[in-house]
């Protein structure tokens, strides 16, 4: 009996994968800098996205999304992003469920990852704490900001450029927590998001914008509940 539970122990170790065979974190693209393969758009147009000088360029019209083939749970996102026009409006969903909310509500139910540009809440008679980099849930969503404006977390530093210059975003999203880096700092986070797996999505919000450098590295996953899941789309 001792022989057969040794043997059934050896048998199990030479079917499992030692450290060094599993796969090494790394980056990879999320956009081929050619054309759109692996996105899929949700509500807006063959007009609206289009690829030049390894640029992914958002007409900004008309307003809605543009989500992942797939989705993604726990990863490090990076991206590259800059606004055309003075007071542009755009942003980044994760988690999402990937499709349009309501017929009246052309955007998604997820998180959100802000990208204003400098002169939006002037433009638009905002608050001056209405600055690029919040993080905040969408449509019913439900999560806890680091920052609270409201349900919104807002960055503790403006760190953003102005339009036509580029910015980068570092998006660290594990376990229903997400962190932001603006421009090589932390500045924002919130956390217990109701949906720690979905979609990706770019958004289209009424100005042109475009972004580059965009890649994900994928993290191990973690215990998801009920609900925890966004729906999958066909």
């Amino acid at each position: 009996m001792i022989l057969k539970i040794i043997l059934a122990v050896i048998l199990a170790l030479q079917m499992t994968p030692s450290i060094s065979q599993v796969d090494p974190l790394q980056f990879v693209p999320l956009f081929n800098g050619v054309d759109l393969t692996g996105w899929v758009d949700v509500n807006t147009s063959p007009e609206t996205w289009r690829v030049e000088d390894s640029m992914l360029i958002c007409s900004g019209l008309p307003i809605g999304v543009m989500r992942t083939a797939r989705q993604y749970e726990n990863f490090v996102l990076e991206v590259e992003w800059r606004h055309m026009e003075a007071g542009g409006n755009s942003g980044m969903f994760i988690w999402s469920e990937g499709t349009q909310f309501a017929d009246d509500k052309p955007l998604t139910r997820a998180m959100e990852v802000q990208m204003l540009d400098l002169e939006y809440a002037t433009i638009h008679d905002r608050t001056e704490d209405y600055v690029h980099g919040e993080l905040f849930p969408t449509m019913g969503m439900t999560a806890i900001p680091d920052n609270p404006r409201g349900t919104r977390s807002s960055s503790i530093e403006k760190r953003c450029r102005g339009k036509g210059l580029w910015n980068k975003y570092v998006v660290v999203a594990v376990d229903g927590v997400v962190k932001l880096s603006v421009n090589g700092k932390f500045v924002n986070g919130i956390r217990n998001s109701e949906v720690k797996k979905g979609y990706i999505c770019l958004e289209a919000e009424g100005a042109e914008i475009h972004f580059r450098n965009l890649r994900i590295m994928e993290l191990p996953g973690g215990i998801l509940g009920p609900g925890q899941t966004a729906p999958k789309v066909d």
